[in-house]
């Protein structure tokens, strides 16, 4: 280079230097590629370690182990499980054995493609899902921005559900546990039963009066219940702690939220199976239902939470992978992560059916007991003949098939006037089709149920711990789904990011935690994900299939993982999984149109559940949260299309300090980098790094690879080592 050269009278000051690529390139003798290492990034970054050693990767955080990991997917996987304890889910539903084969079914041919898809993608690119998205296809970057706003949503009101089952957490360390009774309430100098738990049943009562203090309705707010209040900022503070120093913090927390719940879950399930009438429960779970697995009702909420338990379309599966290094068989853990995902709502669902069977049996032989004390009032006063009764059949000891028989023969005698005596069948049947779901299976059924137990305390605690470090390994992913995008894209500083981020959900978070909140959790439940979570996993999978073209990602992946994918993919990535979500989008859509917007409100006056529709304001900030969720992927659009804004794939620079080169470059084409870089046509230049090419977006040639060095906007780094002259 020449002696008057910027470069070379500066090649041995720790000053930057700065000048155009063409001044640059425009002197007579090259420059030495085999002593400088050439970093194109998307802002000028410059680290070094100690004199000619190369340069650092990317200044970007990494899991200890595979381990670690792996069990950070499967808690986020897992970990949504408290909405399968506590929210309306299908394993949960009296058909749940119903969903087995739906559920399993589109795991395979929508779940686990779309799953590796974006585990692929994070793992390749290693950016949040903004940086993903905006680099594959910028006019569809509001993909990551809609991701963000969904995990926000569905981490402000499953936050509370952490809350209520901390509540009920340092609630369970007393004998006999608050919920097992109802209240006595003095009444002047007499002792009654409190009317509300009287007409409705202890567990109830203690969910709705004492842990919720629930309104009458939506609109009546009622306040905040400072207990809840209280809970809700404890389960925030725990977040915060857990994510405060990203993957370092949360890694951790994942050895011990992700392990503990299966530890939980087999303890239960040894004890479930000993219990009375679980094999009543299991036997129910597993019964064929033909007519419910061909209701399409039944396919259409088995693929909606299939989206739900894999995380996908929410951002927290991408930000994971992006911690992985490029090597990483991404196709092993996303089969890995997927199948546990089905064993453990198998194992779930097990717990479940074995604990309601316990409860089924004790409920239907109160059932008994009850009518059979209606039959000797029937008796007494010569309604009914004691020749109805057969001679076998002992009051004192009377069982459930011997009621049965009775009922059978006073129904057939007794037929015209046998509405006017309020018998009921009893069948344990019914019982186990009775099995509620949603916030009433973990606070109401199982709670119930726990009182019958041994030791009954101990499995409180355990169950509620439980579902707290579910909870919690499902908000690191759900958090990490905002955090490491807007990091990746806007460079602020984690901690105070995070930090503020919290602090900001717990104070919108209130709207939860007021006497009327639990209407909200349903409204927000509801609502705020499951149609605009669709069209983002729509939009991705077009993104990459359509777009970025299946072919040419299956040949990225190959040199990827050092292995074909299976053809399975392509087909499913190509043609199957849009034409299912499509289907499944459309039904959402006329699920809306058809079933009025309402919910389950609790009436204290009648103590039971009462179908109420929304008003006209709740109906508005419905319809603002589907709007808003999905608003980023035509504001986008449209503003990258027109070229408001620009999408940055011109933005890069050269640095170079010590044998290394710094140089900015701003406004050119994408053909006109590597001309610009390393020669006047870049089809001249051969690949520096001839076993991988780099993972550029739609219509990209560059044979550069792409390393761990610091990435522009959208995740384009480059790493030259050794470039020929």
């Amino acid at each position: 280079m020449p002696k008057n050269s910027k470069v070379t009278q500066r090649e041995h000051s720790s000053e930057h230097v700065t000048e155009s690529v063409a001044d640059l390139l425009a002197h007579e003798e090259p420059v030495d590629y085999k002593r400088s290492v050439l970093n194109v990034t998307g802002e000028a970054w410059d680290k070094q370690k100690d004199g000619d050693e190369e340069l650092d990767g990317e200044n970007r955080p990494a899991w200890n182990s595979k381990l670690q990991y792996i069990l950070a997917q499967i808690g986020y996987s897992v970990g949504r499980c408290p909405e399968r304890w506590s929210l309306p889910h299908p394993w949960n539903h009296p058909r749940g054995g119903a969903y087995l084969v739906p559920y399993l079914v589109l795991l395979i041919i929508i779940g686990l493609p779309l799953f590796f898809l974006e585990l692929a993608v994070g793992q390749r690119i290693r950016r949040g899902s903004i940086g993903v998205w905006n680099y594959i296809c910028p006019r569809l970057g509001g993909i990551g921005y809609a991701s963000c706003l969904v995990c926000f949503f569905v981490g402000l009101y499953y936050n509370v559900i952490i809350g209520w089952s901390i509540f009920y957490f340092f609630k369970s360390f007393q004998y006999p546990l608050p919920w097992s009774e109802c209240p006595i309430v003095k009444n002047g100098s007499v002792a009654v039963v409190e009317t509300e738990c009287e007409r409705s049943s202890a567990t109830t009562y203690f969910w709705y009066r004492e842990t919720l203090d629930i309104s009458n309705s939506i609109s009546e707010s009622g306040g905040l219940n400072w207990k809840m209040t209280l809970c809700l900022l404890v389960a925030w503070s725990l977040v915060g702690l857990a994510m405060i120093k990203g993957i370092q913090s949360s890694g951790k927390v994942m050895y011990f939220s992700s392990l503990f719940p299966y530890v939980v879950l087999v303890c239960f399930l040894v004890r479930g199976l000993l219990l009375r009438g679980a094999v009543d429960g299991i036997m129910h779970m597993f019964t064929p239902k033909l007519d419910k697995m061909l209701d399409p009702q039944v396919w259409r909420e088995a693929a909606t939470q299939v989206f739900f338990a894999l995380g996908l379309g929410f951002g927290g599966v991408i930000a994971f992978s992006s911690y992985n290094k490029q090597d990483n068989n991404c196709h092993f853990d996303a089969t890995l992560v997927s199948f546990i995902n089905f064993f453990t709502s198998v194992l779930a669902t097990l717990v479940v059916f074995a604990v309601l069977g316990f409860k089924a049996n004790i409920m239907n032989e109160k059932c008994v007991v009850e009518n059979a004390e209606k039959i000797l009032g029937y008796l007494n006063t010569n309604v009914l003949s004691h020749d109805l009764i057969p001679p076998h059949v002992n009051f004192s000891h009377l069982t459930a098939k011997d009621y049965h028989e009775m009922y059978r023969v006073i129904m057939t005698v007794k037929e015209g006037h046998f509405k006017e005596l309020g018998l009921d069948a009893c069948l344990l049947e019914d019982e186990l089709n009775k099995s509620v779901q949603g916030t009433g299976l973990a606070f109401i059924a199982f709670t119930e149920a726990m009182t019958h137990f041994p030791a009954s305390p101990f499995w409180s605690v355990m169950f509620f711990l439980m579902l707290i470090n579910l909870g919690l390994g499902s908000m690191i992913g759900t958090m990490s789904g905002i955090t490491t995008p807007i990091i990746d894209t806007f460079k602020v500083r984690k901690e105070v990011f995070t930090v503020g981020c919290c602090i900001f959900a717990f104070v919108v978070g209130l709207i939860f935690v007021q006497r009327s909140g639990n209407y909200f959790v349903t409204m927000f439940d509801d609502y705020s994900a499951t149609l605009p979570l669709t069209v983002v996993v729509i939009l991705e999978n077009i993104a990459v299939a359509w777009i970025y073209g299946t072919k040419k990602f299956m040949q990225e992946l190959t040199e990827m993982l050092g292995f074909r994918p299976y053809q399975f993919y392509y087909y499913t990535w190509k043609y199957v999984s849009p034409i299912c979500m499509a289907v499944l989008m459309t039904a959402s859509i006329i699920q809306l149109g058809v079933s009025p917007p309402g919910y389950s409100a609790w009436i204290k006056e009648e103590a039971a559940e009462k179908f109420l529709f929304y008003p006209t304001w709740a109906m508005a900030i419905l319809i603002s949260l589907i709007i808003l969720a999905s608003l980023p992927l035509p504001l986008v659009f449209i503003l990258r299309q027109f070229h408001l804004v620009s999408d940055g794939s011109n933005a890069l620079s050269v640095t170079y300090k010590k044998g290394r080169m710094m140089k900015d470059i701003s406004n050119l084409e994408d053909n006109d980098e590597t001309r610009f870089i390393l020669s006047k046509v870049p089809s001249e230049t051969p690949s520096p790094m001839p076993t991988h090419r780099s993972y550029l977006g739609p219509g990209s040639n560059s044979p550069m690879e792409m390393s761990s060095a610091p990435n522009g906007r959208y995740g384009s780094g480059y790493l030259l080592a050794s470039t020929p002259e």
